[in-house]
């Protein structure tokens, strides 16, 4: 199977709401359920970099 790299841009409210990094990866990953087929490797510039199967 081949995973591809991919951007997804996080709204801004996450950050806005966000009180540390421990609630900032719970508000992400919450977020990203609505992307089942994606896995988020990292957080960067207001975007989930992540591989797509």
């Amino acid at each position: 199977m081949i995973n591809f790299k991919t951007n997804v841009l996080l709204p801004a409210w996450i950050f806005e709401q966000a009180k540390d990094k421990d609630h900032l990866k719970k508000l992400v990953l919450e977020y990203m359920k609505k992307y089942p087929d994606y896995t988020i490797k990292s957080i960067k510039n207001g975007m989930a970099v992540c591989t797509k199967k």
